[in-house]
């Protein structure tokens, strides 16, 4: 699934877990992180016409979503966050959601399966789902138009939206204008 549907995926589960704002921030990191390793797609790009090409996208994409990379990004949210243990717990299961996005509808364009190894280094083995989703699929479109909905409505109703992760004002804008706009709504129904 896409970067946005991971993040709202995150940002979801953080707004509605009773943390702080710093561990909401961590918890909606935690369920975009496996794919840090997809920045390989900038050296892979820039390098496409050389006689070096880096296939560092191609050949390194997923090899972050593992366990241990999971539990490495949750005892890291354990030290930082001020809920350490709920925040931890909350890290652990944005990071599978992650994963279980992945799994459901990452079928690359060509029809290539994105394959999930878990256990690695220690096992070969991967997950994969032989109905998984292209990636432009409706069900992709339908889940992300939920998150935003979901996001919207926890904007309007808690005072909770991402942008709390960049400026504490920029949220307080973005939910005062959500509030207006669904208070007019209902006011004139």
């Amino acid at each position: 699934m896409s970067p946005v549907t991971h993040f709202l995926t995150g940002w979801v589960l953080a707004a509605t877990s009773h943390i702080e704002r710093r561990d909401r921030a961590l918890v909606t990191l935690s369920a975009v992180i496996p794919d840090v390793d997809g920045l390989g797609a900038i050296p892979e790009f820039l390098t496409r016409n050389s006689s070096h090409q880096l296939l560092w996208f191609s050949k390194y994409h997923h090899s972050l979503h593992t366990l241990l990379f999971a539990l490495a990004v949750s005892l890291l949210a354990a030290i930082v966050a001020r809920q350490r243990w709920k925040t931890a717990l909350l890290c652990f299961v944005a990071f599978h959601l992650h994963l279980l996005e992945d799994v459901l509808g990452s079928r690359g364009p060509d029809g290539d399966q994105w394959p999930i190894s878990y256990f690695a280094p220690f096992s070969p083995d991967q997950w994969v789902w032989h109905g998984q989703w292209f990636l432009n699929s409706w069900p992709n479109f339908v889940i992300t138009i939920a998150l935003l909905i979901a996001t919207i409505y926890l904007a309007w109703q808690s005072g909770l939206s991402p942008l709390e992760m960049i400026s504490s004002q920029a949220n307080a804008e973005f939910v005062n204008v959500i509030r207006r706009r669904l208070t007019r709504k209902k006011a004139s129904a």
